[in-house]
């Protein structure tokens, strides 16, 4: 009975009024029209006016040491309209000198109706329509004072790519496909977290479940019309312990998927678990390090947050039409930016790699574009950037890389990355290159990265155009036998054009990295597939730690 009334329950839920009769993309449709004809009489009239919703419903489960903390659906619709007053040439999306790029200027849109019944939505388009034309005319206002004011654009670069429309629908998902026994579900995420109640050293242990399915609409005065789908299902379980000098240290694992039934099977999931309890006991004794130079391994997964955060910020074009930032390879396409062996491709079009399910998978980006291969490095040398509608010099047209999170302006983001090497290494030789140039520095040792939590990087001109990541799990690999020492403490931290000169090589293995990109458009899906990767030269420092003391009372 359990089962069958859940599975009733996600019935109900896919079949609320709208779903199995789409007529969303007709609704809006016809609003844009009726809203664009009445603008053009304006001044100054919108040239370009776009809808585009977002209905997500997600189930969420969360679970620490082993109970239920929240089980339940959530979900909305929320909808960005854009509008473009002046021509494509200049509009009001033109970077204002002195002034941010002005994605402060947008809001997080606004929710529309659940249910697909016209009168309601479109109260709701024609109040929000005009609220966004009549921003955009004081901010098309202040570019022409501006661009009166100020010294000329570097960048002659039109603000807005004509590109050609497109149509596209796709039949809302199968509810029966979608069905999974929310039961079976909450006992799983329990038995993980669970796993923490046997160590005394974990002062926080949760798991986390969460199956989305979203809609996404897109409509366009130049003609386009997209319907899509997108489904993504992730398990993450995190621990997180506390030295006795007051030094925070988590962990966690992530398991992404397109549907539940495609996460790992619950055996290597416990497992994976248990070791990192064992690793965070161990974490608490392990010794902090002392700021380093030297050469370093980065494991798979923690390659793949280096180069996402470190690289892949750096070739997403749009910012680069902005003269406060860094621009730091926007004028070295041609050159060798990476060693002469790597390759980092993104494609969007690609779903499943290997045994990886890659959670930067779409059809068609927020801008109505559809997601291209853009190979952006070839064997070293710089060919291309990740371009939405909006050009720089040298790059005239989207090639499907306009990404947003729901409610907010798209803008240049990554996708699926790809790290190649023609000439990878196998693990063996990558640990013995590490230890000669260890050796051929002087250093007693060098640091193998075994994953990371994040980072963050600046791109700008004001700040230091540099990054830091944080790993969490590191190692010691010392050149004269020793076994390889776990240590605490260490961020990985510099600037890009150096680091990338000490990439030496790759290896034969691939990690994944998936996550939550956050930028000035929100929050987007992204993967990274990496090898292992030598470097010859890193700095570290050491890392902020927490001033509170442990808990007085001990753990339950």
């Amino acid at each position: 009975m359990r089962k069958a009334f859940y599975l009733f329950i996600i019935g109900m839920l896919l079949s609320v009024p709208g779903i199995s009769q789409d007529n969303l993309p007709d609704i809006l449709k016809e609003e844009l029209n009726r809203n664009m004809e009445a603008l053009k009489k304006e001044q100054p009239a919108p040239y370009y006016l776009s809808y585009r919703v977002n209905d997500v419903r997600s189930y969420t489960i969360q679970t620490t040491f082993g109970q239920i903390t929240r089980s339940g659906w959530s979900g909305n619709r929320r909808i960005c309209i854009q509008v473009r007053v002046g021509n494509n040439t200049l509009d009001n999306t033109h970077p204002i000198k002195g002034e941010d790029y002005g994605w402060s200027d947008w809001d997080e849109g606004v929710d529309i109706p659940v249910e697909n019944v016209p009168e309601g939505i479109k109260q709701v388009l024609w109040k929000e329509t005009d609220r966004q034309y009549r921003k955009s005319s004081d901010l098309y206002a202040k570019v022409l004072a501006n661009i009166a004011v100020k010294v000329e654009d570097e960048d002659k670069s039109t603000d807005f790519s004509q590109e050609e429309p497109v149509v596209y629908y796709e039949a809302p998902p199968d509810e029966a496909s979608l069905a999974f026994d929310i039961g079976l579900w909450e006992e799983k995420l329990k038995s993980y977290s669970a796993i923490f109640l046997q160590n005394k050293d974990v002062i926080q242990g949760a798991s986390y479940f969460t199956f989305s399915i979203e809609r996404k609409y897109f409509v366009s005065s130049d003609g386009s019309n997209i319907t899509e789908n997108k489904l993504a299902c992730r398990v993450i379980v995190n621990g997180q312990t506390q030295a006795e000098d007051g030094m925070d240290l988590p962990l966690y694992n992530s398991y992404f998927a397109f549907y539940p039934g495609d996460l790992p099977p619950d055996e290597v999931i416990l497992g994976e678990t248990k070791k990192l309890s064992e690793t965070l006991t161990r974490l608490r004794s392990a010794p902090v390090v002392d700021s380093y130079t030297g050469p370093a391994l980065l494991a798979a997964e923690s390659a793949g947050v280096f180069f996402h955060e470190i690289f892949g910020h750096r070739i997403e074009g749009q910012r680069m039409k902005d003269e406060s930032d860094a621009q730091t390879f926007k004028k070295k396409v041609g050159e060798n930016i990476l060693n002469e062996n790597l390759s980092v491709i993104f494609d969007p079009g690609i779903s499943k790699y290997k045994d990886f399910y890659l959670n930067g998978a779409y059809k068609y980006d927020e801008q109505g574009q559809p997601g291209k291969r853009v190979i952006v490095v070839e064997n070293g040398i710089l060919r291309n950037f990740l371009m939405s509608r909006t050009p720089i010099e040298g790059f005239s047209n989207s090639n499907g890389h306009g990404r947003a999170q729901p409610g907010l302006q798209a803008a240049s983001r990554q996708s699926n990355m790809f790290v190649e090497s023609k000439k990878p290494l196998t693990n063996e030789q990558l640990r013995k290159a590490l230890i000669s140039e260890a050796k051929n520095q002087g250093k007693e040792y060098g640091y193998l990265f075994v994953s990371t939590v994040g980072g963050f990087t600046m791109t700008g001109r004001y700040m230091p155009n540099a990054f830091n990541v944080t790993p969490t799990e590191v190692y010691r690999i010392y050149t004269d036998g020793r076994p390889d020492e776990l240590v605490r403490g260490v961020d990985l931290v510099g600037t890009p054009l150096s680091i990338f000169s000490n990439i030496e090589a790759a290896g034969k293995d691939y990690g994944l990295f998936t996550g939550t990109c956050g930028a000035e458009s929100g929050g987007v899906p992204v993967s990274t597939v990496c090898p292992t990767v030598f470097v010859k030269q890193i700095e570290t420092q050491r890392k902020e730690k927490n001033q509170n003391r442990l808990p007085i009372l001990p753990r339950p």
